[in-house]
Parts: structure tokens; C-alpha cells; sequence
């Protein structure tokens, strides 16, 4: 941070990396919205870090004090999201076998983040337009009136206003209730800044929590590719890279051939086993084809059994968490169980 206002931003959001001019304007328009009580709406594509914004603007608030809540909203059937916002008494429906207090009565005095409003049904976009408008709300099978005291952060990755031509998606009464105070997100491509300074941010956050014992670091050759390449999966695509290198290469230097593929794809640089490419490079260099013997090798089986030990030690990671290890792998958590089970793994 190079100058007096981005070390200003830097004590005002310890948990937010960058210096780009695209971050700093958004972080001076939190400073500024935070103290009123109007409802924002945080526009960015996924993976931007729209959650941390969020949280920024409780935290600067004057409810700061009290709790933020947050539901996402594309994650939740729509009989529940119902109920987790506003609540139920016991009887209301099937399964409701005693009275819950919604988000908007648990964070009375605090603030409810809708995170991807977008995909919430019309049906609750009437219901919420009814709070915001009212202030008030009914818990499902209720008639008693309760006040909803809270500030509404809203976010989402889709574009509103085309969700709103469609007709069918989006009540444009609604999108100008949230959209009082505006905060869009530059996608990461648009702060190449940023990169650098996040890549090594994760590098040293994983290099404490992950399993290998010798610290990773970026060949700047592996630093430059990375900092050409468009993210179209935002800051938590680059975590999750951070974390599957150091985690797949064991520890050392982090070279252009550890890289996947598609990082790789500029400069066609070949592909090598992450955990023994040194090895392989310098035995090449040293013996030629010969290293291969006479009658070659197993590829495939060679690959099969490298592939499982990166599994293994992906599930030794992540106290056999196989949702973690797949995104750590960067497979369907499906496929990974798959070759769990057909390859008879196990810790």
C-alpha cells in the first residue's frame, strides 16, 4: 500500500487484500453508505467477495453492535427460506413441531444479509417488499404483527435489470427498494493489482495451515502467468489454486509446470506430475529416453497411482472431508467418491 488513503482503507478492512484503484473506490463507498439505514444491494460476479463487503458495511455501521445474519437465498427450498426469515409458530406446516423465531426477529437491532437475491421465488419477493416497505412482518401461521428492525444488505452474481425485463424473475418494485444504496464489484480481472497481493496473502495463510513442512513460493515465471490469467472464478478461484498447489506439490518452489493446464495455455508449457516433476526434469536432462528403460513404463497406472496419493493426502488435509478435498482437487464431489470407492481408498 503506497499511499496515506490506502493505508487508511488498510486499518479500516484488515480482512479485505488489494490496492487497485477499482477496490479502493468501492471501499471509500462503504465508508460512506455504512452510517445510513438504507438498504444495499451488492452487484459483482461470483467469487468477488460480495459477503465481505456485506460485512464491512455491518461492522462500519451504527448496528454494528448487534447481529448480522445471513441466508443465502439460492441454497434454501422456498417453504423454508419463508420460515427462516420471518418464522413460524408450532402447527404452521408439516414438521413444524414448535415455534421459531425468524432472521428478522434474531437480528432485530443488527442487519440480515440476502445473499443471491436474485434466485429467490416472486412469491417471496412480494413478502419482502412488504418488510421493506412496512417494516413489519408476520410469522407464517401467525396473525400478530411483529416490527422488522433491521437493515437489509442484499447481494447477487445475475444481472438484476435483465431479470426484471424477462418479466418473470425479478419485481422491479423490489430492485428499487434494495438498490437505494449501490455497491458493484469489479470482477478480479479488472485488478490485475489485486493479484499479486492476494496470491501471496493465501500462500501465506496455507503454507501455516497445510500439510507440507517446507514452505511453497511462487518462480516468478509461475507469479507472471498468473498474473495474465482473466480468474473467471474471482478471488475464490485463487484461494482455492493457492491451496491445491501447495497441497499437491508438497512443499518448494511453485513452478510454471505445476500449474494447471489452462494457466499454462499461453506459453504451452507442458504438464508434469506435481509431486515428482523436479525429479522427473532432472533425470530426463541427465539420461535421456534411456531413464524410461528398455521396455518403458506403465503411464497410465503411473498417473492412477500419483492421482491417489494427491486424494489421500487431500482427505489427510481435510480430517476426510471429501466436499473440501474435491474443491481442493478441483473434481465433482461425486467423481471423487467415485474413485474413493472404485479404487478402494481409504485413510
Amino acid at each position: 500500500m503506497d499511499n496515506e488513503a490506502t493505508r487508511g482503507q488498510g486499518d479500516l478492512f484488515p480482512e479485505i487484500v488489494g490496492r487497485s484503484a477499482g477496490l479502493r473506490k468501492v471501499l471509500d463507498l462503504v465508508v460512506r453508505i455504512a452510517p445510513s439505514d438504507s438498504g444495499v444491494l451488492i452487484q459483482g460476479e461470483s467469487g468477488t467477495g460480495k459477503e465481505l463487503i456485506a460485512a464491512a458495511v455491518h461492522r462500519l455501521s451504527s448496528r454494528s453492535k448487534r447481529r448480522m445474519l445471513a441466508i443465502n437465498c439460492s441454497a434454501i427450498p422456498e417453504n423454508l427460506l419463508e420460515s427462516e426469515l420471518f418464522g413460524h409458530e408450532k402447527g404452521a406446516f408439516t414438521g413444524a413441531e414448535r415455534t421459531r423465531r425468524g432472521y428478522f426477529e434474531l437480528a432485530a437491532g443488527g442487519t440480515v444479509f440476502l445473499d443471491e437475491i436474485g434466485d429467490m421465488t416472486l412469491h417471496l419477493q412480494s413478502k419482502l417488499l412488504r418488510v421493506l416497505q412496512e417494516k413489519k412482518y408476520v410469522r407464517l401461521g401467525c396473525t400478530e404483527t411483529r416490527a422488522a428492525d433491521v437493515r437489509i444488505i442484499a447481494a447477487t452474481n445475475i444481472d438484476l435489470k435483465e431479470a426484471i425485463k424477462d418479466g418473470s424473475k425479478f419485481r422491479l418494485d423490489l430492485y428499487y427498494r434494495l438498490n437505494a444504496l449501490p455497491v458493484d464489484i469489479p470482477p478480479l480481472r479488472e485488478r490485475k493489482e489485486d493479484i499479486e497481493d492476494l496470491l501471496l496473502h493465501f500462500l501465506k495463510i496455507h503454507n501455516r495451515s497445510c500439510v507440507p513442512k517446507t514452505p511453497c513460493f511462487f518462480h516468478p515465471e509461475a507469479l507472471a502467468l498468473l498474473r495474465d490469467y482473466a480468474w473467471p472464478g474471482n478471488v475464490r478461484q485463487l484461494q482455492n489454486l493457492v491451496e491445491r498447489l501447495i497441497l499437491t506439490t508438497g512443499g518448494g518452489e511453485l513452478c510454471p509446470q505445476h500449474l494447471p493446464a489452462e494457466f499454462r495455455q499461453a506459453q504451452n508449457l507442458p504438464a508434469l506430475s506435481p509431486a515428482a516433476s523436479s525429479a522427473a526434469l532432472a533425470t530426463e536432462s541427465r539420461c535421456g529416453a534411456s531413464a524410461f528403460g528398455e521396455q518403458g513404463f506403465d503411464l497410465t497406472e503411473h498417473v492412477q497411482h500419483l492421482e491417489n496419493q494427491f486424494i489421500l493426502a487431500a482427505l489427510r488435509s481435510t480430517g476426510n472431508n471429501k466436499n473440501k478435498a474435491a474443491r481442493i482437487l478441483g473434481l465433482n464431489r461425486t467423481t471423487l467418491v467415485e474413485r474413493i470407492k472404485k479404487r478402494r481408498l481409504s485413510l
